[in-house]
């Protein structure tokens, strides 16, 4: 990466982080979210620590899920709104490093913070002693691998105004390789299982989403941007 390269990286998620910090709606909301839903769980199924235990590693994964979805249509919004994408599209060869410094800043104020909440909820949801670490392991690879594959469903509705149906349409069907593997390395980890192959598994498709999921990101936006 060259010196200019990574100034505009560490310029952008700089920029990304201090706009969060002062919209603190946009990242507050999906983490409600994930608290209440998760909350209201035994209110619904009943208290019986038995049956929450089986429910709680898909319990946690769905709801992270939805909640990283909430916070993915402003991921570009407010750029394309004032005018600051277009800026971006004047660099080409930088507009990858753009994509991914904002993705790395939506992780770091929606995808870190669920993962650091993940244990307190899933004491609620009596999980078992064992699955802690792999759901914490588990959410972090996951969630940033959500805002990766999210990044792209993001840029090609930037330009609709009410795009967030659109944008879940698009973006749900490949986050269920996630959810499944995800979700299956913290029940196997509850019941005393093996979980290498599960993580091996979000961990590739972790790192095919760093590689492609910004290109395809860009390609969007630019496409998006020319025919507005």
């Amino acid at each position: 990466m060259s010196t200019e390269a990574g100034s505009a990286f560490i310029a952008t998620l700089k920029r990304d982080l201090l706009l969060a910090g002062r919209h603190p709606g946009d990242w507050i909301n999906p983490l409600v979210f994930f608290l209440i839903a998760i909350t209201l769980v035994p209110l619904g199924v009943g208290p019986e620590s038995e049956l929450l235990a089986v429910l709680a590693p898909g319990i946690l994964w769905v709801m992270a899920l939805l909640a990283t979805l909430l916070s993915l249509d402003g991921l570009f919004r407010s750029d394309f709104d004032d005018g600051a994408l277009e800026q971006c599209l004047v660099s080409p060869s930088l507009l990858y490093l753009t994509v991914l410094a904002k993705v790395l800043a939506h992780w770091l104020v929606t995808g870190l913070p669920l993962t650091l909440m993940s244990p307190l909820l899933g004491l609620m949801l009596a999980l078992p002693e064992g699955g802690y670490g792999v759901l914490c392991l588990s959410l972090m690879i996951g969630t940033i691998t959500m805002s990766l594959i999210g990044s792209v469903g993001a840029a090609l509705t930037v330009s609709l105004r009410r795009g967030g149906l659109l944008l879940s349409l698009i973006v749900m069907p490949l986050y269920v390789p996630v959810l499944i593997f995800g979700a299956s390395a913290v029940n196997d980890a509850a019941l005393g299982n093996q979980v290498g192959v599960a993580l091996a598994v979000l961990g590739t498709f972790g790192a095919m989403a760093a590689v492609l999921a910004p290109f395809a990101a860009a390609a969007a936006l630019r496409i998006c941007v020319d025919s507005y």
